[in-house]
């Protein structure tokens, strides 16, 4: 059961809360995270939102996908594990 979203295209003053008001009338958001630099701290312009169940996550995907946030059109989808570098 995969309820994590990978929420793409994020303008980079959006904050965890914002992302946590624009999917909770959606369901219950286990979870919001920004992703940063390790260097520099800035925003990477992408985060993962956590949703209870999956009919919750796929309800956020039809809602908010294609959303216009802060001038910028956000992208989302279910997050797919990500495969180490060789790995088969």
């Amino acid at each position: 059961m995969n309820t994590k979203l990978y929420v793409a295209n994020l303008p980079t003053e959006v904050t965890e809360t914002e992302l946590r008001d624009l999917f909770s009338p959606h369901g219950t958001v286990k979870s919001a995270s920004i992703a940063t630099d390790r260097q520099t701290s800035q925003q990477r312009g992408f985060a993962f939102v956590e949703m209870t169940t999956e009919a919750e996550a796929q309800t956020a995907i039809t809602a908010v996908n294609g959303k216009n946030l802060r001038g910028k059109d956000i992208t989302v989808n279910i997050s797919t594990p990500k495969v180490p570098a060789g790995a088969k």
